[in-house]
């Protein structure tokens, strides 16, 4: 789990466009906020290989994945056209809706990290 978020961390860095696009407008600075989830991203991945620290990291994935859930959920309801993606393709209206019952399924792979405390 820890490199899968160390790099989705880093991508929030290399293509900071594709992830403003999909932040609901209530929310302030969006490109501030890509950038700090991608940094909490990069801190949980690293977190969670790390024995003494995972059961806090695993947690904070937790936190870290509700607190982005309104992107997804924007994402979705939207519609909006997401440029920028690997591949030059926009996500499917089926991709887009997928993402939300997977973060859930994310939130238990974490919880799984903190030994189920």
């Amino acid at each position: 789990m820890g490199p899968l978020y160390v790099v989705a961390g880093i991508l929030h860095f290399v293509v900071p466009e594709l992830y403003v696009q999909i932040m609901p407008p209530v929310f302030p600075a969006p490109l501030a906020l890509v950038y700090l989830s991608g940094l909490a991203e990069i801190v949980v991945g690293i977190g969670v290989l790390i024995p003494r620290t995972r059961r806090y990291a695993a947690w904070a994935t937790i936190a870290l994945l509700v607190a982005i859930f309104p992107a997804n959920v924007y994402m979705a309801i939207s519609g909006v056209v997401v440029a920028g993606m690997p591949g030059g393709g926009a996500p499917s209206t089926l991709v887009r809706w997928a993402r939300l019952p997977l973060q859930g399924v994310l939130i238990l792979w974490a919880y799984w990290y903190t030994d189920g405390d």
